[in-house]
C-alpha cells in the first residue's frame, strides 16, 4: 500500500537505524517523536571552515590587536589543576599543527577535567588573550568534540559541519556529537524529499527563496556557506510569514466577526470634564484621543494598543474614552493587574467624577470596584449594580474574568499593563459584551520591529512627550560603600519636603541569595541611618487592603521613607515622592528598573534615582559591544550595559530597544502567552527587512483571500491545519 508523504514523515522515530525503542524514549523528551521531528531538529550552530585558524595565525592577529571571538581545532595534549592566586585553576593544553595554546576554567573544575582526554580533538571558540607567560590563552571557551575525520574535512576540504544540542538523556544512552549528527544524516538523505512545500510558488519564485526541503538538507548539512544563509533567509521568512498570516486572520476576524458600536459624543460631559482637570493635556495626547474617538465613531470594532512612556498620561485619555463610552449608554470597564493598583484607579476615577458631578448635573457617573478579597455582601451589592446597570466604569482585577460578573451592556474594555495578562484571559472579559471596543495599554514602550510583528494586528497610539512641568530625573550608579553617604543625601532631602522609596529584591533574608531583604532592612535603619526619619514598609505578602494604607499613609506624608519590594512597580503616583534608591540594581531586569523609576518625578521638583550595586559593577568605562562578548563573560556584561543604560537614558523606547537586545523578544512580551508559535530562527534587531516583507505578503493574501480558497493558497491553508492548529485558535481572539 503506498503511503502519503505526510504518513511517510510521521513514521515514529524508533524504527529509523540506531535509534530503537529505548532511544526513542530519550529522543521523545526533546519533542522528537516521528521522522519528520528528527529533520526540523536544527543545529544550534555550525562550524565554517572559513571561520578557524590554526594556533599560530590565531596568536599574530591577536599580538595586533584582535579584539573578537575565533575558533581554533586542536587536540589535548595535557590536563593539569594548578594554584593560581590562593585558589585552584584548571588548565588544558591543546596543540595543533601550528603550535601550542591553552584553555582555563576556573569554575566545574572536576567536571571539565573528566570531560578532556589526551588525543581527544575539539573545537574551541571564544576570546583569546595572553598569558603572563605570552600564551595563547582561552578562558572558559565553548567547545565541540569532532572525530578526525570532520578534522579533516574541516582542514582540508572546506566541510560545514553541525552542532546540535544533545540534553543529559540522550547521552546517557549513549548518543553523543557524532553518533547524532549520523543519525539526522541518514534521515536527511532518505527523507528530506518527502518534506510538502509550505510556501505558494509565487512567493517562492518573487521572493528568490530555496524550497523547504533543500532548505532541511542546507541547514543540517550545507555545502557551502552561501547554501547555508540560503536555508536561514528560508526559514526566517517561512517563520515570519505564518506568524504574520495568524495576525492578519485575526484583524481580519475582528473586524468582520460583528459590526462594533458607533459611538458619537452626545452631550458635554467630556467637554466638561476637560474643564475641571488642573493641567492641560499634552498635543501628544490630544493626538492620540482623535484617533481613539475616530476608532468608535466607525461601526468596525476598535482594536487599539496605546503606549506611552511612564508616566505620560496614559490613564486620563483612557478615562475620556470610557466616559465617550457612558455618554453613549455603555459601560466601560478598566482591568489593572494588581488590586493596590485596581483600588488606586477606583479612588482617583470616583474622586474626579464627584468633582465632574459639581458641574455637570445631566446625570451622575457611577464607578464599582471588582477585586478580590472585598467582603461578600459589598461583591454581591457591586455585581448586582453592574449587572442592572447601576455602574458605568467598572475597576476591577482577574476577578473580573468570573462567571458571576455580568455587564448590562460593556462597551469599551480597556486591559491596564496588557502584557500580564494572557490572551485567553482578555477574551474572556471581551466576550462579555457584544464586540466591545478594545484598548490594550503597555507603559512598557514595545519597539517598532516588535509592535509590527506580534501586535501587527492592532492599531497603535503612541503618547511619545511627557507633561511640560517634569525635570528629567537623574540617575545615578553608587555601589554599597557609599550607601551611608546616600543616606545622608534622602535624611538631608527629606527636610525639603522629599519623599523616597527604599526598594529590596526580596522580603525577608535568603541563604542562597546574597540579596537584601525589605523587612530586615526596614528593622536595621529605623535604628541606625534614620531613626530620626518617619519609615513605612510595604510588600507583596500583604493584604491588598494593608498595601492600600500603606500607601494611603505615604501619600498623606505620614512616612518620609517607604521601604519597599517590588510591588510598588506599577501605577503608585505619589506627587512628593523624587527620590528611588533600588538595591542589588543589577539583580533586576531593564524594564524593571525603567518602571520603578516611573514612580518618582510625577511633580516639578527634581527626581532623583539611585542605583545601589556591587563595588565591582561600578564602572565608568563605556557600555561594552556585547557582540564581542564570550558566554563566560555575558551574564556580568549584561547587568553593566542594563545599569549604564538606566543612568544614560530616560527615553522608555530607547531603554525597550535595549532590552530587545539584551533579553531577546520572547522574555519580554512572551509569545507563548500571545498564543503564537515561538520565534526561532529571526532576529527582530536585525532582520527587519525580511520582517516587514513577510508582514506585507501575509496581509495581502488575507486582505484578497481571507478564507484561502484559491488554488495557489491552498498550500497555506494546509500549513495552518497541520502545523498551526493550536495557534489558529487565537486568530479568532482580539
Amino acid at each position: 500500500m503506498n503511503q502519503t508523504p505526510e504518513e511517510i514523515l510521521n513514521k515514529p522515530v524508533q524504527f529509523l537505524k540506531s535509534i530503537g525503542p529505548k532511544r526513542a524514549e530519550s529522543f521523545k523528551k526533546l519533542g522528537i517523536v516521528t521522522v519528520r521531528d528528527l529533520l526540523f531538529y536544527f543545529p544550534s550552530k555550525h562550524l565554517d571552515r572559513t571561520t578557524i585558524l590554526t594556533a599560530i595565525k590565531a596568536y599574530g592577529i591577536l599580538i595586533n590587536g584582535y579584539e573578537g571571538e575565533l575558533t581554533i581545532v586542536g587536540s589535548v595534549y595535557e590536563v593539569e589543576k594548578i594554584r593560581f592566586r590562593q585558589k585552584q585553576i584548571l588548565k588544558v593544553h591543546f596543540r595543533d599543527k601550528s603550535g601550542m595554546f591553552e584553555c582555563i576554567w576556573f569554575q566545574g573544575l572536576n567536571y571539565f577535567a573528566e570531560l578532556f582526554h589526551a588525543g581527544d580533538i575539539y573545537a574551541l571558540s571564544g576570546k583569546p588573550s595572553l598569558s603572563r607567560y605570552g600564551n595563547l590563552q582561552f578562558t572558559h571557551p565553548d567547545f565541540d568534540r569532532i572525530t578526525e575525520d570532520e578534522s579533516n574535512n574541516l582542514l582540508n576540504t572546506g566541510k560545514i559541519i553541525p552542532f546540535y544540542r544533545i540534553p543529559k538523556d540522550l547521552r546517557q544512552k549513549s548518543i553523543g556529537d557524532f553518533s547524532l549528527r549520523k543519525i539526522i544524516s541518514s534521515a536527511v538523505v532518505e527523507y528530506s524529499s518527502f518534506i510538502q512545500e509550505t510556501l505558494p510558488a509565487e512567493i517562492i519564485h518573487n521572493k528568490k527563496l530555496i524550497s523547504i526541503s533543500e532548505a532541511v538538507k542546507n541547514y543540517h548539512f550545507p555545502e557551502s556557506p552561501d547554501l547555508l544563509n540560503a536555508a536561514l533567509q528560508r526559514l526566517k521568512f517561512e517563520e515570519m510569514f505564518y506568524l504574520e498570516i495568524l495576525i492578519a486572520l485575526r484583524k481580519h476576524n475582528h473586524k468582520t466577526s460583528q459590526p462594533g458600536q458607533s459611538m458619537k459624543i452626545r452631550s458635554r460631559l467630556i467637554s466638561e470634564f476637560l474643564k475641571i482637570l488642573p493641567f492641560q493635556l499634552t498635543k501628544s495626547q490630544l493626538k492620540v484621543l482623535t484617533e481613539i474617538k475616530r476608532d468608535m465613531e466607525s461601526e468596525s470594532p476598535m482594536n487599539r494598543l496605546l503606549q506611552g512612556d511612564v508616566g505620560s498620561g496614559k490613564t486620563i485619555v483612557a478615562l475620556i474614552a470610557m466616559l465617550i463610552a457612558v455618554d453613549n449608554d455603555y459601560q466601560a470597564v478598566l482591568m489593572a493587574p494588581t488590586e493596590i493598583l485596581a483600588d488606586q484607579h477606583a479612588k482617583r476615577i470616583s474622586s474626579l467624577m464627584k468633582e465632574l458631578s459639581q458641574v455637570y448635573k445631566d446625570r451622575v457617573i457611577r464607578v464599582s470596584l471588582v477585586i478580590g478579597g472585598q467582603k461578600k455582601s459589598e461583591r454581591e451589592t457591586r455585581l448586582s449594580n453592574i449587572e442592572l446597570q447601576g455602574s458605568d466604569i467598572i475597576i476591577g482585577t482577574h476577578a473580573l474574568f468570573e462567571k458571576e460578573v455580568k455587564f448590562k451592556n460593556l462597551g469599551l474594555v480597556i486591559v491596564d499593563e496588557q502584557h500580564r495578562f494572557g490572551v485567553e484571559q482578555r477574551a474572556k472579559l471581551i466576550n462579555k459584551g457584544i464586540t466591545p471596543d478594545v484598548i490594550v495599554m503597555s507603559a512598557t514602550p514595545i519597539p517598532r520591529t516588535l509592535s509590527l510583528t506580534l501586535y501587527g494586528d492592532l492599531d497603535v497610539s503612541t503618547i511619545s512627550e511627557m507633561p511640560q512641568n517634569r525635570k528629567p530625573i537623574k540617575t545615578f550608579l553608587r555601589g554599597e560603600s557609599k550607601l551611608p553617604e546616600v543616606y545622608k543625601f534622602i535624611e538631608e532631602k527629606t527636610k525639603e519636603g522629599y519623599q523616597s522609596f527604599i526598594v529590596y529584591p526580596l522580603i525577608e533574608e535568603s541563604e542562597k541569595l546574597e540579596l537584601k531583604s525589605a523587612t530586615t532592612y526596614y528593622k536595621d535603619l529605623s535604628q541606625t541611618y534614620f531613626k530620626n526619619i518617619r519609615l513605612g514598609l510595604i510588600h507583596g505578602r500583604m493584604s491588598w487592603q494593608e498595601k492600600e494604607e500603606i500607601m494611603s499613609l505615604f501619600l498623606a506624608k505620614q512616612f518620609d521613607v517607604l521601604i519597599s519590594t517590588t510591588v510598588i512597580e506599577v501605577g503608585i503616583d505619589i506627587p512628593d515622592a523624587n527620590i528611588m534608591l533600588i538595591n542589588d540594581a543589577h539583580r533586576f531586569g531593564l524594564s524593571q528598573l525603567h518602571q520603578l523609576r516611573g514612580r518618582i518625578g510625577r511633580g516639578n521638583m527634581q527626581a532623583y534615582c539611585i542605583l545601589i550595586i556591587k563595588d565591582e559593577y561600578v564602572s565608568k568605562d563605556r557600555i561594552p559591544n556585547l557582540d564581542y562578548l564570550s558566554n563566560a563573560q555575558i551574564e556580568k556584561q549584561k547587568a553593566i550595559v542594563r545599569l549604564q543604560t538606566m543612568a544614560q537614558y530616560n527615553d522608555g523606547f530607547k531603554i525597550s530597544e535595549i532590552d530587545l537586545k539584551l533579553r531577546g523578544p520572547g522574555d519580554i512580551f512572551g509569545t507563548v502567552q500571545s498564543g503564537f508559535p515561538q520565534l526561532r530562527y529571526i532576529d527582530v534587531i536585525r532582520d527587519s527587512d525580511i520582517i516587514m516583507d513577510a508582514k506585507k505578503s501575509a496581509f495581502e493574501i488575507i486582505k484578497s483571500d481571507p478564507h484561502l480558497l484559491l488554488n495557489n493558497h491552498l498550500v497555506i491553508k494546509n500549513a495552518l491545519l497541520n502545523y498551526y492548529k493550536e495557534n489558529l485558535k487565537y486568530a479568532k481572539i482580539a
